[in-house]
C-alpha cells in the first residue's frame, strides 16, 4: 500500500457473557484466539501498525498480541474513550486509522481494501456496514448519493429509519491526521455517560467533512458476546475456507 496504514483493536471487553474466566477476544475460533485471527488478516492487508486498547487486566491479550504494541483503558467509557486511549501511540500519525472491534474475527482483506480506497477518496470517516435478513436492532447507516449523512442507533429511529436495511458494523476507518480532533469533540452527554465512537459522523459532518460507508458481508460483520454467538462464528469460519 502506498500510504500508511495502522489499525486499533478494541480488545479490551472481559467476556463475562462468555460465561469464562478468558477476556473475550482471546475466546478461540477454529483454534485460534480472535484476535490474533484479526491481526493475521490485517497482516496480510499491509497494516504495519497495529494497537490493541486492553483492559487492565489484559496481560494475557498484551502477550498474544506482541510485538505490537497495547495501551490500557483504565475505565470502560464507550468505544470512543476505548480509540482515544491510543492517542499517545498515534501522535504524528496522519495515514488511515482502522478501527476495529476484537470480537469480529472474519473480516477479509479485500473489504479492508475497499474501506481504504473509499476512505482515500477524499472522506475523514468511512464506516462498514451490511445488510442482514432480519435488521432486528442494529443502528441504522443513513445514506445520501454515496454519503453517510448519520448513524441512527435503533432505539433513537425513526419509522422510516427503522426501515433501512443497511446497518453498523462497527469497523471505521478515519483520517489519521483529522482522528483526534473529532474524537477530541466526542461527549459522554448520553443516557449511559459513555463516549459513543459512532458520533464522530456528526462531528465530521459538522466540520465540512465528508464521510461514507462500504458494504461488506453478513458472516464479515458477525460479532461474538455469547457461546453460542462464538458457536456460529467457528461455523461461518469453517464454511468459508471450505469455498
Amino acid at each position: 500500500m502506498s500510504r500508511k496504514v495502522a489499525a486499533v483493536i478494541l480488545g479490551a471487553g472481559k467476556g463475562t457473557r462468555m460465561k469464562s474466566d478468558l477476556p473475550k477476544v482471546m475466546m478461540p475460533v477454529c483454534g485460534k484466539p480472535m484476535i490474533r485471527h484479526i491481526i493475521d488478516t490485517l497482516e496480510k492487508s499491509g497494516v504495519s501498525e497495529i494497537i490493541t486498547v486492553i483492559s487492565p487486566e489484559g496481560d494475557l491479550v498484551k502477550k498474544e498480541v506482541a510485538p505490537y504494541k497495547t495501551c490500557v483503558q483504565d475505565k470502560q467509557l464507550g468505544t470512543g474513550h476505548a480509540v482515544n486511549c491510543a492517542r499517545d501511540l498515534l501522535k504524528g500519525f496522519d495515514g488511515d486509522v482502522l478501527v476495529i472491534f476484537g470480537d469480529q474475527p472474519l473480516y477479509t482483506t479485500e473489504t479492508i481494501e475497499k474501506i481504504l480506497q473509499k476512505r482515500r477518496e477524499g472522506y475523514a470517516v468511512v464506516c462498514v456496514g451490511f445488510v442482514p435478513e432480519d435488521a432486528a436492532r442494529y443502528g441504522r447507516l443513513v445514506m445520501k448519493n454515496g454519503e453517510l449523512e448519520r448513524i441512527v442507533e435503533f432505539k433513537d429511529a425513526t419509522e422510516e429509519e427503522k426501515a433501512i436495511k443497511f446497518c453498523n458494523s462497527g469497523m471505521m476507518c478515519f483520517d489519521g491526521s483529522k482522528m483526534f480532533e473529532i474524537l477530541d469533540e466526542i461527549s459522554d452527554n448520553n443516557a449511559a455517560g459513555e463516549y459513543y465512537l459512532t458520533d464522530a459522523i456528526s462531528i465530521a459532518l459538522k466540520k465540512g467533512w465528508k464521510c461514507s460507508a462500504i458494504e461488506c458481508s453478513v458472516y464479515e460483520a458477525s460479532a461474538a458476546n455469547t457461546q453460542e454467538e462464538l458457536a456460529l462464528l467457528e461455523k461461518l469460519y469453517k464454511e468459508r475456507n471450505q469455498k
